[in-house]
């Protein structure tokens, strides 16, 4: 006997529809490769751009909110940090409140890529802006949070 189960193509299309966790992933990639294709010249990904940017801060920040902000783990957030150490676009420093933790820190050339890449990621966010210029933008971003 097999445990094969059918289930029917019709079904199949109904989650290709209407499964919102794949049109956020399709939706995700889509922007990312169109972010990525933008910062490329800056030698930045979206990812990268979104980290600094999150480091961008009137103080080093502790990696815990870094993480949470990124929605990564401390592992993933290591990782992801590595290419940019190497860079001299960010250093992670002893938190002198407590030896255990990291403080993330932006260099000076860090933040010199930072305003370069922003009006790059001003002028795409516009271009995302206005092809959805007929989605409540504000009720998009606030769903989007809640999830989040």
């Amino acid at each position: 006997m097999s445990d094969d189960v059918p289930i029917p193509y019709e079904t199949t299309l109904f989650v290709r529809d209407n499964c919102l966790c794949l049109q956020a992933q399709r939706a995700a990639r889509a922007l990312a490769r169109r972010f990525d294709d933008a910062l490329r010249p800056v030698g930045l990904t979206n990812g990268q751009f979104s980290l600094l940017m999150a480091l961008n801060r009137p103080e080093p920040p502790p990696m815990g909110p870094v993480a949470g902000l990124l929605a990564m783990d401390r592992t993933t957030l290591t990782a992801a940090l590595k290419p940019l150490e190497r860079r001299g676009l960010v250093t992670v420093e002893p938190d002198p409140r407590d030896r255990r933790g990291r403080l993330l820190r932006l260099t000076p050339d860090g933040r010199r890529l930072l305003a370069q890449a922003l009006p790059i990621w001003q002028e795409t966010h516009a271009k995302v802006d206005a092809q959805l210029s007929a989605v409540d933008m504000a009720a998009l971003r606030a769903g989007m949070l809640a999830l989040a």
